[in-house]
């Protein structure tokens, strides 16, 4: 099974309503799609998200990447030789994590095929059903409310909450949201960054004095700042998690040598891919550290990899995989099935996609 062709292309699926943190606004999901074909006719499929404020990768980027770096490197391989295909697409250019995915998952995708099985059996075969969290974007506490409360009418028992935007105005929030859903329904916050290491210990402090039971508390500081978020964990009894401070394995080691967080979470999009993602897994293990799986803002190709992933291994115990869930429409046949804080993983060969439309190429 060799390679014979990386097409490029694009997907824009419109989201129900606006995505909004502390790092930006979206209204609809325009990401960068990776058909590879084979001599034997075989077809993986992989997408990127160009989340510029977090990765730094851009669409024009990423495609450039795909085609002038990648996708020379990668012509005439084997699939059979996996190692030798990961480690010459990871070696194609430093960065580009979010055109890496693409590629990474496309070609898991044609490794679960070559061996005849779904992924995520290849990968662990820990389960095929997993249940996720969703995502509730930051907006006035009355509108985040009522948007909580659609989402527990939904089914959801576990909301993540974006915060980090008026610290105030974060913890009247979180505040307002408890009353409307009560106590039943777990509570992650997500600051993405937005908060100064001593400004987060102030007002997790305070949240933890009013009793709102936050479950863990996700990217308090800025991602370069290890150290400070070293001093938020340090500080407050709230689990701390890492996200956007952990693109790689060894960013993922040095974080835990410094016992700098409590959790870990793994995203494709920064990761590069699976590859990457099974080290990180690997490194939480050997810590005893749980890891939770999360996605950029992806239509169901790059999430259906990620809940393959975390079909796979048992250290991901947490699952934040509600991008298509977000999705007004779903143009992709096949994949992991989506209903609503459920997802439950096929046994097609793969990642199970049964046709996605040349249209995007």
């Amino acid at each position: 099974m060799k390679i014979k062709d990386i097409q490029v292309g694009k997907i824009s699926v419109p989201l129900v309503k606006p995505f909004k943190t502390a790092l930006r606004t979206v209204k609809s999901i325009e990401d960068v799609v990776v058909k590879i074909t084979t001599d034997t006719g075989h077809v993986g499929y992989g997408e990127a998200a160009p989340t510029a404020v977090i990765t730094g990768d851009t669409t024009g980027a990423i495609i450039g990447a795909i085609n002038e770096y990648i996708k020379p490197q990668l012509i005439g391989l084997n699939i059979e030789n996996f190692e030798e295909v990961m480690l010459k697409l990871h070696s194609s250019l430093i960065k580009n994590t979010s055109g890496k995915a693409a590629v990474d998952i496309a070609l898991y995708d044609l490794f679960g095929q070559l061996h005849n099985a779904p992924l995520y059996k290849l990968l662990g075969g820990y389960r095929n059903e997993i249940i996720t969290d969703i995502t509730i974007s930051v907006n006035d506490p009355d509108e985040m409310a009522k948007d909580s409360i659609e989402a527990v009418a939904r089914g959801y028992k576990t909301l993540k909450i974006k915060v980090g935007k008026d610290p105030q105005k974060d913890i009247e929030r979180i505040k307002g949201i408890r009353n409307a859903i009560g106590y039943d329904i777990k509570l992650r916050i997500d600051a993405n960054q937005g908060w100064r290491p001593k400004e987060a210990i102030s007002i997790l402090r305070r949240m933890e004095d009013k009793g709102l039971e936050i479950e863990l508390v996700e990217q308090p500081v800025l991602a370069h700042d290890f150290e400070g978020l070293k001093l938020v964990t340090d500080n407050v009894g709230i689990p701390v998690l890492a996200d956007e401070s952990v693109f790689s394995p060894r960013d993922a080691l040095r974080i835990l040598e410094m016992r700098a967080a409590d959790l870990i979470n793994i995203k494709l999009m920064k990761t590069g891919g699976i590859y990457n993602a099974l080290k990180i897994c690997s490194v939480a293990e050997v810590y005893n550290v749980e890891c939770m799986i999360g996605c950029m803002l992806e239509s169901k190709i790059s999430v259906t990899a990620a809940a393959h992933l975390a079909g796979a291994k048992s250290i991901i115990t947490k699952i934040d995989l509600d991008g298509p869930s977000l999705c007004s429409q779903d143009p992709i046949n096949g994949g992991a099935i989506f209903d609503d804080y459920r997802i439950t993983i096929p046994e097609e060969k793969g990642l199970g996609f049964t046709n996605i439309s040349d249209a995007f190429f």
